[in-house]
């Protein structure tokens, strides 16, 4: 069985999304073009594809750190309303520059909650960058300060966007086929 059979449709191409990193990129150096040292904190698992093709195109002097949360439970297309902290950060944000890089702002509970967890760490600045946004869906106050692009309010996978933890390694994004998650 090929993954591609379960896509209705691709939204985005491996050269659309790239273009959109670039884009996030430029505006990232620039941004930070003074800082001493950004800290760039990566929401597995999700996150990973985009914030290792991010912070490749990072010009700034910055280091990477991760963590993990999540509101969803396994094969489900909506959130519990619950987020729990799986996996923390390793180092001290206190005084330092932080971007947060995760790779879609959905009904916003999951980043909120680590928004409010980070900023009682003592960062510097805060900012939140993420590659689709879906703000047809939010629920909790939260708002990215750099967005690749807007995306309809229809279930997506791809490009470490997934349905019960599968069709994260698809190269492009696309939509699932509501079969498959119903």
């Amino acid at each position: 069985m090929s993954m591609e059979n379960d896509i209705e449709r691709v939204l985005y191409s491996e050269a659309d999304i790239q273009k959109l990193v670039n884009k996030l990129a430029d505006q990232i150096n620039h941004d930070y073009a003074d800082t001493d040292e950004l800290v760039v904190v990566s929401v597995l698992t999700g996150a990973m594809m985009f914030t290792t093709d991010l912070f490749k195109r990072i010009k700034v002097m910055a280091s990477l750190d991760s963590v993990d949360l999540s509101s969803y439970a396994g094969a489900t297309t909506e959130s519990t309303g619950t987020v729990e902290l799986i996996q923390d950060l390793t180092n001290s944000i206190e005084g330092k520059d932080v971007l947060v890089v995760e790779d879609i702002v959905d009904t916003g509970r999951t980043l909120a909650k680590l928004v409010d967890v980070l900023k009682d760490r003592g960062a510097k600045s805060l900012k939140i960058c993420t590659l689709f946004d879906k703000p047809d869906r939010r629920v909790a106050d939260v708002k990215a300060d750099y967005v690749g692009q807007i995306v309809p309010n229809e279930f997506i996978v791809g490009y470490g966007l997934d349905y019960n933890f599968l069709y994260r390694n698809l190269p492009y994004v696309g939509v699932l086929k509501p079969e498959v998650y119903r």
